[in-house]
């Protein structure tokens, strides 16, 4: 009995240079987890690798075709791809990116034959008073619904609460937040849990969620993940080395 290992099969992450995208593509890289990988951004991600194909474009209505031809064809897609009312200058040029822009380039995901799709949305959005009034609720969840409803062999919702890390543009008010947020894990590393977790932990569970659906393992063909499933994958089960250990057979 001999053991072969498989080369890994190819990815994309659309939001690369974000925080938790940029977390999603260096641990990808680092850990060899898919190759090729590529990348649609509007500036070069910090992330370098002879593995890396980065598309840098500044005009994102051609993201959705350049994501189509990208070649190889990756077999999984993630998209951690989001702004900022402030950002994007107003809830109506926000709309375009966090919900338009992704459910664009989720079905160019599909049309271009990707198996399953990543996409890092946000805890809370389905609350009866959020979903209602909240512009953003709205946007997230518009974006989950279309990802649902487009038939991918595997499709994965992260829903993480807080997102803690250190962002290449500072806010103020979440900056003063995650210091409180953090500092409640020094009373209960529970409680911090709950409200918030690390932008590391995030990606690491996009990533295993994403491997254990690729090996069979999935809950479900539409599999939503919440903040204490995130820890699970991306703190507890993380070993560092998923992709590899996904890609050996057996012969």
């Amino acid at each position: 009995m001999s053991t072969t290992v498989a080369a890994p099969s190819a990815a994309a992450v659309i939001g690369s240079t974000g925080l938790v995208g940029s977390l999603i593509l260096s641990n990808m890289i680092a850990h060899d987890m898919y190759k090729p990988v590529h990348t649609i951004t509007r500036r070069a991600p910090k992330t370098a690798s002879p593995n890396l194909n980065s598309v840098i474009d500044s005009d994102t209505t051609k993201w959705a075709t350049a994501l189509s031809t990208l070649s190889p064809s990756p077999h999984s897609v993630f998209s951690a791809l989001g702004t900022t009312r402030a950002a994007a200058g107003g809830v109506e040029n926000q709309w375009k990116i966090d919900h338009d822009l992704n459910i664009e380039l989720a079905k160019a995901a599909k049309d271009a034959g990707v198996k399953t799709f990543v996409f890092v949305s946000s805890g809370g959005t389905r609350l009866p008073a959020v979903s209602t009034l909240s512009p953003y609720a709205k946007m997230k969840n518009g974006v989950e619904d279309a990802v649902r409803d487009m038939g991918f062999e595997h499709a994965i919702i992260l829903k993480p609460g807080m997102i803690l890390g250190e962002r290449e543009q500072s806010r103020l008010a979440e900056g003063l937040f995650q210091s409180v947020v953090r500092s409640l894990g020094k009373v209960s590393a529970g409680l911090q849990n709950t409200i918030g977790q690390d932008a590391e932990v995030i990606a690491r569970a996009a990533l295993k969620a994403a491997k254990l659906a690729e090996g069979g393992q999935a809950p479900n063909k539409y599999w939503v993940v919440e903040a204490s499933e995130i820890l699970k994958l991306g703190k507890t089960d993380w070993d560092g080395a998923a992709g590899a250990s996904a890609a050996q057979e057996k012969a």
